[in-house]
C-alpha cells in the first residue's frame, strides 16, 4: 500500500522544491548565540546569526547555564509523568508564581510549549454557544486551537478595529465572547493595538487573550510585553507565551490569566493533562532568567539600538523593510525562489538568515525575516547590512545570465 503513497509524497516534495518553497534545516555545532557554527559541508564555519528568537541574548548566558547545571543535580533530568499524577515539583509552582507576578496576572499554568498552551485554551473555555474572534494573521497555534473548540468562529482583518467591531456585533448573541490576538505578529513585526481592542471588548462585554511570545522580556518599560507597552495589563484576561524566545530560548509555554481560568485549565485542558511536565531544568533556568530581567534594562536598550541601526541602514541602502520598531525586521523580497537564493548568498557571506515563503506567508510576499538580538554588536549589525548589499549585487549580476538561458 505504501509504495503508491510513497510516489505521491515524493511528487509533492518535488513540487515544493520546484516552487522554491523547500525549507532546509541547517545544522549548527555550537550553543545559540550571536555567532554560531554551521556544520554542513561546504558552508562557512562561524556565521553571524540573525534568525534566532534570542532577543536578549540569554540562550547561552553563563548564569542561566549555571542554574541549569544546578537544577540537574537537585531536581533530576525529567519527571516521567504529568502534573496531576506525580509531575509537580516545587520548582514548577515557583515558576508559575513568578510569571504571574511578572505579568501582573492572578495565576499561571505551565505547558510543554506555547503551541500546546494555545491548543488547550479554547476547547476548555468555549462551548457551542460561545464565540471566538481572531485576528486574520494570528499564529498557527491559535488557529489550530480554535479549530479544536466548538465555539462560533469569527475573523477580523489584521489590526482592523472597524472590522473587529463588526465581528463583535455579529457575535452579539453568543454566551461568552473571546477576542484573541498576537501581541506581535511574528512575520511582520507589527504590534496589535491592544488599547483599542480592550476598549471594544469593554463595550461589547468580551474577554481579551494575547499571545505575547514575541514581546515578553523586552517589549514595554519593564519587559512585560505588549500589555505593559499599551498600559492595559489589568484589562487583558489571558496571556499566553513561551519560554523559548527572549526568556532563555529553551522550550515550554504558559497561560497567565484570571485565577478561575487557570483553575479550569488545570482540570480540563488536554495538552496539560496528557503531556509530561516541563523539564525541571528548564523551569529552574527560567527562574534565573526572571531574576536577570529585573536588571535587564541595558539589554533592552542594546536590542533597541541594534534594531534601529539595522532598520535605518537597510532603508538607506534601498531595501524594502516593513516599517516598525520591533526587533523582527522583515526584508521584503516577493518571489519565494529569490528569497531562498538571497538567504543562500547571505550564508556564503557569513550571515545566517532564513527566507520565508508560502504557506508561512502569503503568496508573493516572501521575505528574509531578520531578528536582532542584544547579543549583536554594532559591528555585527553593520556587517549584516553590508552582506545584504553584496548579496543583492550578486543576484543582479546573475539576472542577465538567467534571462539568456
Amino acid at each position: 500500500m505504501f509504495d503508491s503513497v510513497r510516489d505521491e509524497l515524493r511528487g509533492t516534495l518535488d513540487e515544493i522544491r520546484a516552487a522554491g518553497l523547500h525549507k532546509p534545516e541547517r545544522v549548527i555545532g555550537t550553543p545559540q548565540s550571536a555567532t554560531v557554527a554551521v556544520t554542513e559541508g561546504g558552508r562557512p564555519g562561524e556565521v553571524l546569526n540573525f534568525c534566532a528568537n534570542n532577543y536578549l541574548g540569554l540562550a547561552d548566558h553563563p548564569e542561566v547555564v549555571a542554574a541549569a547545571h544546578e537544577a540537574l543535580d537537585r531536581w533530576g533530568y525529567g519527571l516521567a509523568s504529568v502534573r496531576f499524577i506525580c509531575g509537580t515539583q516545587e520548582v514548577h509552582k515557583e515558576l508559575e508564581r513568578r510569571i504571574s507576578g511578572f505579568l501582573g496576572q492572578e495565576d499561571t499554568i505551565l505547558y510543554s510549549s506555547c503551541f500546546d498552551a494555545n491548543g488547550g485554551v479554547f476547547e476548555t473555555l468555549l462551548g457551542p454557544d460561545d464565540a471566538v474572534i481572531s485576528d486574520a494573521l494570528n499564529h498557527a497555534s491559535i488557529i489550530d486551537g480554535i479549530r479544536l473548540s466548538k465555539a462560533r468562529r469569527f475573523r477580523y482583518a489584521n489590526r482592523d478595529m472597524a472590522d473587529l467591531e463588526q465581528q463583535l456585533k455579529e457575535a452579539g448573541s453568543a454566551g461568552r465572547t473571546l477576542i484573541v490576538t498576537d501581541g506581535v505578529f511574528s512575520m511582520d513585526g507589527y504590534l496589535a493595538p491592544l488599547r483599542e481592542i480592550c476598549d471594544l471588548a469593554d463595550r461589547y462585554g468580551a474577554m481579551v487573550m494575547v499571545d505575547d511570545s514575541h514581546a515578553v522580556g523586552f517589549v514595554g518599560a519593564g519587559g512585560r510585553g505588549t500589555p505593559e507597552l499599551h498600559d492595559v495589563m489589568d484589562r487583558v484576561d489571558i496571556i499566553t507565551g513561551t519560554l523559548g524566545k527572549a526568556l532563555g530560548g529553551a522550550s515550554g509555554g504558559y497561560v497567565a490569566a484570571r485565577a478561575e481560568i487557570v483553575a479550569l485549565l488545570r482540570q480540563r485542558s488536554r495538552p496539560y493533562l496528557f503531556s509530561n511536565s516541563l523539564a525541571p531544568v528548564i523551569a529552574a533556568a527560567s527562574l534565573k532568567v526572571l531574576d536577570l530581567l529585573e536588571s535587564a534594562g541595558d539589554l533592552r536598550d542594546r536590542l533597541n539600538a541594534n534594531t534601529a541601526l539595522f532598520r535605518s541602514r537597510m532603508t538607506e541602502e534601498g531595501f524594502d523593510v516593513l516599517p516598525g520598531e520591533h526587533a523582527i525586521a522583515p526584508v521584503m523580497i516577493g518571489d519565494a525562489a529569490e528569497a531562498a537564493r538571497m538567504a543562500e548568498l547571505l550564508l556564503e557571506r557569513g550571515v545566517y538568515v532564513i527566507g520565508f515563503s508560502y504557506p508561512v506567508v502569503p503568496q508573493g510576499r516572501a521575505r528574509i525575516r531578520v531578528q536582532l538580538s542584544a547579543a549583536h554588536s554594532t559591528e555585527d549589525v553593520n556587517r549584516a547590512v553590508d552582506a545584504f548589499v553584496a548579496a543583492r549585487a550578486a543576484m543582479d549580476a546573475d539576472a542577465p545570465a538567467a534571462l539568456e538561458n
